[in-house]
C-alpha cells in the first residue's frame, strides 16, 4: 500500500527557477516577480506589467501578473508564506498539481521556484455559500469532484489514506506553552491533556477506517472559495491543492458539505439538509461510475451508504465550531462526534506554531482573530 502520488508518464516537467521572491516589500516584490516573468513571459515589456495583489494570508501571498486591461493573459505568482513547509508538503503539492492538470482538473503550472509557484490564470468567479446550494452549480461541483476522486494516480499500489500520517505530524508540532500569558491560560484551560487526544485519534481512526469509505486522489480542502465557476462555459474547477493527496472519499465530501455554512459569518443552518445531500450525492455517483467505466445508474442504497459516511467524517458543528471559529488552516482531520477535542489541539499546534516560528509573517492582529473566541 501506498499513500504517495505518482506523476503519469509523459507529463510535462515543470521548470524550477533559482529566484526568491521577497514579499515584505512592494519593490522588491515587483522586482522578483519581473525576474520570473522575463522567463515566462520574455516578450512582456516590463514597464507596462501590472501586478495585482490577489490574496494576503499567512500560508500563501497570490499576485496576479499581466499587461493590458482585459487580463486575457495572467501569470499567477503565489509566494509561499514562511515556515509553512512544517505544515505543507510543497513536493508533495506539486505532484498534485501536476496530476491533476494532466487530467484536466488543473490549470496549467508554469514554473517553480524556491519559494513560490507561477500557474495559469481560470476565468470565473470564487463562489460563496450562496452558490453552492443552487443545484445547477452543486451538480457542477459534485461531478468535478468525481472526476478528480476517479483519478488513477499511484501505479498499481492499493492506495493508502494520508490522514492518519498527517495529523501524526501535526500531533509532533504541539507547543507546551506560549509566550502571551493570556493565550497561554487558554491553552492550559481549554485544550486536553495530549494523552488524552492521542486516545482520541486512536478510537477516531478505528471508527472511520471501519467506514469501508474507498481512499482516492482528494482536494482535502474544498471550501467555496477553492471553487471557480464559469458560467458562460457552465463549468467549474478547484484550485488551490496544498492539501491534495490520498484520503477517504467520503471525508472530501463531508469536508466540503461543512463548508456551506461559510467561513466568516459562520451559519451552521446552512449546512445541507437530507434533500440537498441527497440530490447532490446521487449527482456523485453518477458521475463517479461513469468515469469509472461502472455505468451511471445509482441505487438508493448506494446513496444511503455515502449518506451515511460522509456525515460520519463530518465536523459536529455544535461542538466544534465555536472554538475553530476563523481559525487557519482547513486541517482535513474531520470526523465523528468527539473529534472536537481533536480539532481543538489542531488550533493550538497551528497557533504555537504561528506565534513561535512565522515571527512577523504573524501580525499581532491575525493572532487576535485566531484567539477570539
Amino acid at each position: 500500500m501506498a499513500n504517495y502520488i505518482h506523476v503519469p508518464p509523459g507529463s510535462p516537467e515543470v521548470p524550477k527557477l533559482d529566484v526568491t521572491v521577497q514579499d515584505q516589500e512592494e519593490q522588491r516584490c515587483r522586482d522578483g516577480a519581473l525576474s520570473l516573468l522575463r522567463h515566462l513571459r520574455p516578450h512582456w515589456d516590463p514597464r507596462e506589467v501590472t501586478l495585482q495583489l490577489f490574496t494576503d494570508g499567512i500560508t500563501n501571498k497570490l499576485i496576479a501578473c499581466y499587461v493590458g486591461d482585459t487580463m486575457e493573459d495572467v501569470v499567477l505568482v503565489r509566494i509561499y508564506g514562511n515556515k509553512t513547509e512544517l505544515l505543507v508538503d510543497r513536493d508533495e503539492e506539486v505532484k498534485s498539481f501536476r496530476v491533476l492538470q494532466a487530467h484536466g482538473c488543473a490549470p496549467q503550472l508554469y514554473c517553480t521556484f524556491n519559494n513560490g509557484l507561477c500557474y495559469e490564470f481560470i476565468q470565473g468567479e470564487a463562489l460563496d455559500p450562496q452558490h453552492v446550494c443552487n443545484p445547477a452549480i452543486f451538480r457542477l461541483i459534485a461531478r468535478q469532484l468525481a472526476k478528480i476522486h476517479a483519478i488513477h494516480a499511484h501505479n498499481g499500489w492499493i492506495p493508502k489514506s494520508n490522514l492518519w500520517l498527517k495529523m501524526g505530524k501535526y500531533f509532533s508540532l504541539i507547543p507546551t506553552g506560549f509566550a502571551d500569558e493570556n493565550i497561554n491560560k487558554r491553552f492550559l484551560s481549554e485544550i486536553p491533556s495530549p494523552q488524552l487526544l492521542q486516545e482520541e485519534m486512536t478510537w477516531m481512526k478505528e471508527l472511520l477506517s471501519s467506514l469501508g469509505s474507498p481512499v482516492v486522489l482528494c482536494h482535502n480542502d474544498l471550501l467555496c472559495k477553492n471553487i471557480i465557476y464559469n458560467e458562460k462555459q457552465g463549468d467549474v474547477q478547484f484550485i488551490d491543492y496544498e492539501y491534495s493527496g490520498y484520503n477517504y472519499l467520503a471525508y472530501d465530501i463531508g469536508n466540503h458539505f461543512n463548508e456551506f455554512a461559510g467561513v466568516s459569518d459562520v451559519d451552521y443552518s446552512l449546512y445541507p439538509d437530507r434533500e440537498l445531500q441527497g440530490q447532490w450525492l446521487r449527482s456523485y455517483l453518477e458521475a463517479y461510475k461513469e468515469y469509472k467505466g461502472f455505468g451511471s445508474d445509482v441505487t438508493e442504497k448506494e446513496v444511503e451508504t455515502l449518506f451515511i459516511q460522509v456525515n460520519q467524517f463530518a465536523l459536529p458543528p455544535s461542538q466544534v465550531y465555536p472554538v475553530l471559529r476563523g481559525c487557519w488552516p482547513r486541517v482535513f482531520i474531520h470526523g465523528s462526534q468527539r473529534l472536537g477535542t481533536l480539532q481543538a489541539l489542531i488550533m493550538s499546534c497551528l497557533l504555537g506554531i504561528l506565534g513561535t516560528e512565522l515571527g512577523s509573517s504573524a501580525t499581532s492582529a491575525q493572532m487576535r482573530r485566531f484567539c477570539t473566541p
